[in-house]
């Protein structure tokens, strides 16, 4: 199967995915379920291209298992949290932003689509490398893979724990990993990109460079799209100041040791 044919299949069934997903949070009145739907696609086109791919059996078999692995967790810590506790402020404040314009939202939803789309490309690329042993690359991708899925859930349990405790509503967590990244959780996602750049190792530099389009794009949405814009948005509206002293003394995303905290007066 080629190329294209393949990631317009992942396309078309993330598009009828997602338009079921607009249907559920029309009735529910919480979109968060986009973000669990978006990881699930994630996990369900890395088996695709796993089983579909022309590649040899060893990347093949480590872009299935890895892939559907990371976006598996992912989607279960997602999905607890839609099925589980209202709909999470960033979409709220897009609700209200809209007017709870349904077709926005469909477009939204269609767009995390192609996302879905655009973010398998890495795994394509991955599972038609025709090298077929293990070489210093496949074991970095391993060895980037799992620190990235152990960071992941770490930084998840540990604010999930954080959250859990009603003495810190309103507080902003400084507790492991998140003493030294405003988002240790994104930080680990981003990492874990960089994971197929290294496994398409051995199917040509023009097809390692284009699997960076993981990483890259992964980056800019964080920054720049819908995570910590919308993430940091949301937690000024609820923690204000303690949130913007955070910020001052706390790295953005790659983990760094703290600022000292301002002495007032």
């Amino acid at each position: 199967m080629s190329g294209a044919a393949s990631i317009l299949i992942v396309w078309a069934a993330a598009s009828v995915m997602m338009v079921g997903g607009w249907l559920y949070q029309r009735r529910t009145r919480n979109a968060g379920i986009v973000d669990a739907l978006w990881s699930t696609g994630m996990a369900a086109s890395a088996v695709f291209y796993a089983w579909t791919g022309s590649g040899a059996a060893l990347p093949r078999l480590l872009v299935g298992v890895m892939g559907a692995l990371w976006g598996a967790r992912l989607a279960a810590y997602i999905w607890h949290r839609v099925l589980n506790e209202s709909e999470d402020g960033r979409y709220v404040a897009l609700r209200q932003r809209w007017n709870d314009n349904q077709t926005k939202f469909l477009v939204f939803f269609l767009a995390q689509g192609l996302l879905t789309a655009l973010f398998s490309l890495p795994f394509w690329i991955a599972a038609h490398n025709p090298v077929g042993e293990w070489t210093p690359w496949s074991i970095v991708a391993v060895l980037i893979w799992a620190i990235a899925l152990v960071g992941e859930s770490v930084a998840d349990r540990q604010l999930a724990a954080f959250r859990a405790d009603p003495s810190n509503r309103g507080k902003t967590c400084r507790r492991g990993l998140w003493r030294y990244s405003r988002h240790p959780n994104y930080f680990f996602e981003w990492l874990h990109w960089f994971a197929y750049v290294a496994l398409a190792v051995g199917s040509g530099a023009g097809w390692v460079l284009a699997s960076l389009v993981g990483p890259t794009l992964m980056l800019c949405t964080l920054y720049w799209v819908t995570g910590i814009p919308y993430t940091e948005a949301q937690a000024l509206r609820s923690r204000g100041d303690d949130y913007r002293e955070y910020q001052r003394t706390t790295s953005p995303l790659i983990p760094w040791f703290p600022r000292e905290p301002q002495n007032n007066p």
